[in-house]
């Protein structure tokens, strides 16, 4: 009786002891998850305000939100896992459940956050103002990011120049599937000379869904950059205007000139596609003998179970950008797949949801359009143009590949024509600007505007 007797009060002082420790518990919790709350808000305020920083924030908040998300998901599944293992008494399953019921409510506010951002981003997104000496933006000059119809398709396109009544020029950037709102930085010392106007085509980046993926062909690529052009000439009362083309660019460029030849100046290309199917062999066999050379026995390995291009199916564009990340390599540039994830970041014209199809339209459009070029060959379909063609080539250049460029310059027939060597490879690098502009200027709108 007497042992009973203790037993009853031993109790009382282990329960006193435990209650405090489930307050202190619980306090953390919820300071933990009153943190987050403040600083998601905060986060939320600071996108939907237009913060200068907003670019780098959405791209922040993003990654910061997949992997919170991801580590809670995988806490979820943990405690799920352990509450069925160690226990079927209701109690214990309810506290667990009180757990998840928490962890929900974090990935709420992360998703509410992440949304925030992405309208946000969205909502202030622009193409920066072109700026005098006094810091305000420059008389005459023009800035504008806007969104324009194209053959009955919503597309969007920057215009830019320190003079509204400069000659227009076009650019038709890289790709297919890569967005040419990125590359400002490439075409900012031609603001200058020209009203440059800068295109996300259909598939990629701010004209993700400017058409579906299954009706991109390139020929559908050459009818909008034709509509594209005569809303330019009409809208600067300018009779011809200029295009410059870039890589995959370099191929609408030159089906677009030979298209119309009446309605542009000239035909600026650089890094000049001419055979897809013989280029691409030849930078994969330069990719395999160059891991060979440097013992990346990896790489080569898994460059022959890929085999030589070109591929089709499922996971095309991965198997080309394995034998082009060396080649970029070989030129001391960024990797292509590091590369697709981090150009987007840098341009102040997309948002968050921009970001996201910028690496979609990569990985879903190149694989519709690439492999309707297997057949190309300029020398053969190209091989005369009726405009002043103007070829700038990288000495470096095994992307595209610069003994084809000059093969194609010694075939062509054209009222002028002439290929520019650059040191550079697939890439113009700081040190080619200047003499970018001296082409540009000194060459082609010299000869040209007489």
């Amino acid at each position: 009786m007497s042992t009973l007797i203790q037993d009853v009060p031993s109790a009382q002082p282990a329960q006193r002891e435990h209650k405090p420790l489930l307050h202190r518990l619980r306090g953390r919790q919820a300071l933990i998850i009153g943190g987050m709350a403040l600083l998601l808000v905060l986060l939320m305020a600071l996108a939907a305000f237009g913060s200068p920083l907003w670019q780098l924030l959405s791209t922040g908040v993003l990654v910061f939100a997949l992997v919170v998300v991801a580590l809670l998901a995988i806490g979820v599944l943990i405690i799920a896992a352990i509450s069925k293992a160690v226990t079927r008494w209701r109690p214990n399953v309810a506290q667990w459940l009180r757990r998840a019921g928490r962890l929900a409510i974090i990935v709420g506010m992360l998703v509410v956050a992440l949304g925030g951002v992405a309208v946000g981003s969205q909502a202030h997104a622009s193409t920066p103002p072109i700026l005098g000496a006094n810091g305000q933006p420059l008389s005459g000059s023009i800035a504008t990011l806007e969104q324009v119809t194209l053959d009955g398709s919503q597309q969007w396109i920057t215009i830019r120049g320190k003079n509204a009544r400069n000659p227009v020029l076009l650019f038709l950037m890289g790709g297919p599937g890569a967005g040419g709102l990125p590359d400002q930085g490439f075409l900012a010392p031609l603001e200058d000379h020209f009203v440059v106007v800068n295109w996300d085509q259909p598939g990629t980046g701010k004209s993700y869904g400017a058409a579906p993926h299954s009706q991109l062909t390139p020929q559908r690529y050459v009818d909008d950059a034709f509509a594209l052009t005569q809303l330019l000439r009409a809208r600067f009362h300018q009779d011809k205007i200029y295009v410059l083309g870039s890589s995959w660019g370099s191929i609408l460029g030159i089906m677009l000139v030979q298209q119309h030849p009446d309605v542009f100046y000239a035909y600026v290309g650089h890094g000049q596609m001419v055979n897809t199917t013989e280029n691409d062999i030849m930078g994969y066999q330069f990719a395999l003998k160059y891991a060979a050379d440097h013992g990346n026995t990896n790489t080569v390995n898994a460059l022959k179970r890929n085999g030589p291009p070109p591929y089709t199916g499922d996971g095309m564009a991965m198997k080309y950008a394995a034998y082009m990340d060396v080649l970029q390599e070989y030129m001391g540039q960024p990797s292509m797949t590091l590369g697709i994830a981090l150009m987007p970041q840098i341009a102040q014209e997309y948002g968050l949801v921009d970001r996201v199809n910028f690496v979609r339209g990569f990985l879903e459009t190149f694989g519709v359009v690439y492999p309707q070029l297997r057949d190309l060959d300029f020398t053969r379909t190209a091989d005369t143009l009726d405009v002043p063609v103007y070829l700038l080539a990288g000495r470096a250049d095994v992307n595209a590949m610069s003994s084809l460029t000059e093969r194609y310059y010694n075939a062509l027939q054209a009222p002028h024509k002439e290929l520019i060597w650059f040191k550079s490879g697939h890439s113009m690098t700081n040190a080619d600007t200047a003499q970018f502009v001296d082409v540009m200027v000194n060459h082609v709108l010299q000869q040209t505007q007489r």
